[in-house]
């Protein structure tokens, strides 16, 4: 009989039969501002785990390994337990939200080239920005380990980047967590889905993403629903 290992603001994992399997559990519970903004997105879980298994199967088929093994119902997907890194490995190619306001910019100011950040998963601490000394220094991950993320989540951002673009989406930027599995290997975990990245309408600039719900703007699950059907092209 599963049961519930561990609780997040998007999901719950549960045990399995095989130590080193889980099921992910996608709640419709929605948050913003480090948790203290709080709501509910109706059918969330639902979108969330068609995108993220949507996103992994394409990012798998070239070349990303990941936890994920297969989804499993509306909400539920298999995936390998890993051993989270705690570090958050955010990608950006448009400024928005607060590097907006950090750097003194207009949103939608075109970066010259992808900015990669890392951020210490911690929500007490607000998820405090670090460099990759932090890594090694603190004992988060060994420098090999957090050179692999920043290699990932670059060509991430490649593949996505095209994917979307041929839909008419910007990526603006994303924020991926990362595991180590039974064999010491970094792999992608968590999700993609428009709650951890910034997705733009390309001919209008309309915001497909969680940012509706954390600026009051409305339309949020028709947001998550026009996401999913341009990238599944129903």
């Amino acid at each position: 009989m599963s049961k519930m290992l561990y609780e997040g603001k998007a999901k719950k994992i549960f045990s399995t039969e095989k130590p080193n399997e889980i099921i992910v559990y996608y709640k419709d519970d929605a948050t913003a501002l480090n948790g203290l903004k709080k709501g509910t997105i109706v059918d969330k879980g639902i979108m969330n785990n068609t995108i993220t298994s949507f996103f992994f199967e394409l990012l798998g088929k070239n070349g990303i390994p990941h936890h994920q093994i297969r989804k499993i119902s509306d909400r539920e997907a298999l995936c390998k337990k890993v051993a989270i890194i705690p570090m958050e490995v955010v990608t950006r190619n448009i400024v928005a939200g607060g590097l907006a306001k950090k750097m003194g910019v207009e949103e939608g100011y075109v970066l010259k080239r992808p900015l990669v950040e890392f951020y210490y998963k911690n929500d007490e601490l607000g998820d405090p920005m670090i460099n990759a000394d932090y890594a090694e220094a603190f004992g988060f991950a060994t420098d090999d380990q957090v050179d692999c993320m920043k290699g990932y989540a670059l060509k991430i951002n490649d593949i996505l980047k095209e994917f979307l673009l041929a839909r008419k989406l910007q990526l603006i930027d994303f924020k991926l967590e990362f595991g180590v599995d039974e064999e010491g290997k970094v792999i992608l975990a968590d999700e993609i889905t428009p709650d951890t990245s910034r997705l733009w309408d390309l001919d209008t600039g309309e915001k497909l993403d969680k940012d509706r719900f954390r600026r009051d703007l409305g339309g949020v699950e028709e947001a998550y629903r026009e996401v999913i059907r341009r990238i599944t092209d129903q």
